[in-house]
C-alpha cells in the first residue's frame, strides 16, 4: 500500500508523471514550437458559413484564405469566397461541388470531412468573434516571419541598419493594412467601387472630391489635393511658397477638418506658426516677429486665434530630413492621428538613401530617388503629398516676364516625371512687372501656373498675395460690366465672401481682366461654385 505522507506526495509531485504538472508546451519537452494557430475556431468557422448566410456576409471582408493555417481550411474557405463572389448560394453542396469542379476536393479533406464541419455546429451566433480570432493567430504568424527576417539581417554586418529600420516598419505597417485591404481586387470589384466613388462625386455639390486648398479657384479646377498623388509647388526663393502651403494647410484643417502633417526643414515650427498665427489674426507679421504688439492688437490675437489650438495641423521641423525618417513618421502619423495631407517644405532639403547605395554620390540620382520615393508614400498611405520644390537661376536669366516652366526645375527632371500635378508660383511684381497686357494692375497678386496635370487641365489661377501677412487669400470679384457698363455678375450671387479684414481694407487688390469672367452658360444661382 502506497504511503500518503507528505515525502511521497512530494516524490510524487517532482517526478513528473504527474498530470497537473506536465509540461503545458511542447518547447518545454524539447520538440519545438508550433505557429500560433486556432484549427477548432477555423472549423467551427467555416463549418457556420456553410449553415447560414446572414454571418459569412458579417465576416467575408475580414478574412482571405492565407488567413486560415490548415490547407484544407484555406481551399474550403477560397470555395466559400469564390460562391458569395459569384452571388450563387453557400452551402455543403454548393461548396463540394465548387472543389470538385476546381479539383480541390481531395486536398480540402473530401465530402465526408465538409459534412464533419457542419455537424459540429451547434450555434452561429460567435461567427464574428471567432474570426477576429482567427486574424490574430494570422497576424502572430506574419509577425513571427518578419521578426525572423530582420533577426537575420541584423546579424549581416553588409546591411545598413537604417534600411533594415525601414524595412520592418514597412512590413509591419503592410501587415496591419493587409488585414483591411485586399492585395489584389477583380476587374469588377474595382468597376463597383467606381461606380460608387462617381455617385458619390455627383451628389456633392461642391464639386470636391479631394482635400481642399480653400482656394476657390484653384479648388474649381482640380476638385481638391486628389488620394495617392504628388503635388510639386515650385518656385523661386521668395515667391512665397511657404506662404501658400500655409495657408491651404491652415484652410483644410480649419475650415474643412482634415488632418495635416507638415515637415518644415528650412523654417522652424515656431516661425511657421507664427506665420499662421499673422495670417489668422490679420496682424503684421514683423510685429509678431519683434513682439512689438499694441494692448488692442493683443486682444484682436487671443480673439482670431483661439479656433488654431484645435486645428489638426502636425509641424515637425526636423532638419535635413531623410526619406527613411519621413516615412517612418508619416506611417505613425497615419495610425495615430489618420493624417490626411502629407506637406513637404522643401524637397532639395532632404536627404535620400543614408547608405549611400541608392544616390551613388549624384545629387540628380538622390533627388529622382527622393521624389520617386514621395510618389510611392502617397500611394501608400492613400494620401495626397505635397512638396515644394526650388527652380534653377534660368528665369533670372530669361527675358520678357520670366514665368518659369517645367525646364526650370532644380536639380532633376525625375520630379517632373514622378509629379501628378506641377504647379508654378509667379508673382510678377517680384520683377517689378505691376500691369498685365492689357494696362490692368495686378501688383499684390500671384499666379498658380498649372504646368502639369495629369487628371486635368492646365489652366491657371490669381490669388492675392498679401504680404505683411504672409499669407495668400482668393482675389475679390469686382463686379463685371456687359456692353452697356451694367454689372452682370456680383459677389453675393456667386456666393463668394471676402472676410472682415478685406472688406474694410482700403489696399484689397480688385481684377478687372476678363481671365476671371465665368463661362458664358456658367449659371450662378444654380451650379455649384
Amino acid at each position: 500500500m502506497e504511503s500518503n505522507n507528505p515525502s511521497s506526495i512530494s516524490k510524487k509531485a517532482n517526478s513528473g508523471y504527474n498530470r497537473s504538472n506536465q509540461p503545458a508546451r511542447l518547447s518545454d519537452l524539447g520538440l519545438g514550437k508550433l505557429p500560433p494557430q486556432a484549427p477548432e475556431l477555423e472549423e467551427a468557422l467555416l463549418g457556420a458559413l456553410m449553415l447560414e448566410k446572414e454571418p459569412l456576409a458579417n465576416v467575408i471582408e475580414l478574412l482571405k484564405p492565407e488567413t486560415f493555417y490548415k490547407e484544407a481550411h484555406q481551399k474550403i474557405f477560397l470555395a466559400i469566397q469564390g460562391l458569395f463572389q459569384a452571388s450563387q448560394p453557400v452551402d455543403l453542396l454548393t461548396v463540394n461541388n465548387y472543389l470538385k469542379v476546381n479539383g480541390d476536393l481531395e486536398k480540402a479533406g473530401g465530402t465526408s470531412y465538409l459534412a464533419q464541419l457542419t455537424s459540429r455546429v451547434s450555434s452561429t451566433s460567435n461567427v464574428e468573434f471567432h474570426a477576429r480570432i482567427i486574424i490574430e493567430q494570422f497576424i502572430k504568424r506574419q509577425l513571427i516571419h518578419v521578426s525572423s527576417e530582420i533577426q537575420r539581417l541584423a546579424y549581416e554586418d553588409t546591411t545598413d541598419v537604417f534600411q533594415i529600420l525601414d524595412r520592418m516598419e514597412q512590413e509591419l505597417f503592410s501587415i496591419a493594412e493587409s488585414n483591411i485591404r485586399k492585395n489584389y481586387e477583380s476587374m469588377s470589384d474595382i468597376l463597383k467601387k467606381a461606380i460608387d466613388e462617381l455617385e458619390k462625386k455627383q451628389k456633392q455639390k461642391s464639386g470636391l472630391t479631394g482635400i481642399p486648398s480653400g482656394f476657390t479657384e484653384l479648388d474649381r479646377h482640380t476638385s481638391g489635393w486628389q488620394k495617392q498623388e504628388l503635388i510639386i509647388i515650385a518656385a523661386r526663393p521668395g515667391m512665397g511658397k511657404t506662404a501658400f502651403v500655409v495657408s491651404a494647410c491652415r484652410n483644410a484643417a480649419l475650415d474643412f477638418g482634415h488632418a495635416v502633417a507638415l515637415f518644415s526643414l528650412e523654417m522652424s515650427s515656431i516661425q511657421l506658426v507664427n506665420r499662421i498665427v499673422s495670417a489668422e489674426a490679420e496682424i503684421e507679421a514683423e510685429k509678431i516677429r519683434k513682439g512689438k504688439l499694441e494692448p488692442h492688437e493683443w486682444q484682436q490675437l487671443h480673439t482670431k486665434i483661439d479656433k488654431l489650438f484645435q486645428a489638426p495641423i502636425y509641424i515637425d521641423d526636423t532638419p535635413a530630413l531623410s526619406i527613411l525618417e519621413l516615412r517612418a513618421k508619416c506611417r505613425r502619423l497615419k495610425a495615430q492621428k489618420n493624417i490626411e495631407l502629407i506637406v513637404i517644405d522643401y524637397l532639395q532639403l532632404m536627404t535620400g538613401d543614408t547608405s549611400g547605395k541608392g544616390a551613388s554620390g549624384n545629387r540628380e540620382q538622390e533627388i529622382a530617388q527622393i521624389s520617386r520615393a514621395l510618389k510611392q508614400l502617397a500611394k501608400e498611405l492613400d494620401v495626397p503629398v505635397i512638396a515644394l520644390s526650388q527652380l534653377n537661376r534660368s528665369t533670372e536669366t530669361r527675358g520678357g516676364n520670366k514665368k518659369p516652366q517645367l525646364s526650370d526645375l532644380r536639380e532633376s527632371g525625375a520630379i517632373e516625371q514622378d509629379a501628378d500635378q506641377v504647379m508654378f508660383i509667379y508673382r510678377p511684381e517680384y520683377y517689378g512687372i505691376t500691369t498685365d497686357e492689357q494696362g490692368n494692375s495686378i501688383a499684390g497678386m500671384g499666379e498658380i501656373i498649372m504646368a502639369k496635370n495629369r487628371s486635368g487641365s492646365l489652366e491657371n489661377v490669381w490669388l492675392k498675395f498679401i504680404g505683411k501677412f504672409t499669407k495668400y487669400c482668393d482675389l475679390d470679384f469686382q463686379p463685371f460690366a456687359d456692353g452697356n457698363g451694367n454689372g452682370v455678375f456680383n459677389l453675393s450671387e456667386l456666393g463668394d465672401t471676402a472676410s472682415q479684414f478685406e472688406q474694410g481694407n482700403s489696399d484689397s487688390v480688385f481684377k478687372g481682366s476678363k481671365m476671371n469672367l465665368p463661362p458664358a452658360d456658367f449659371d450662378p444661382l444654380n451650379e455649384p461654385f
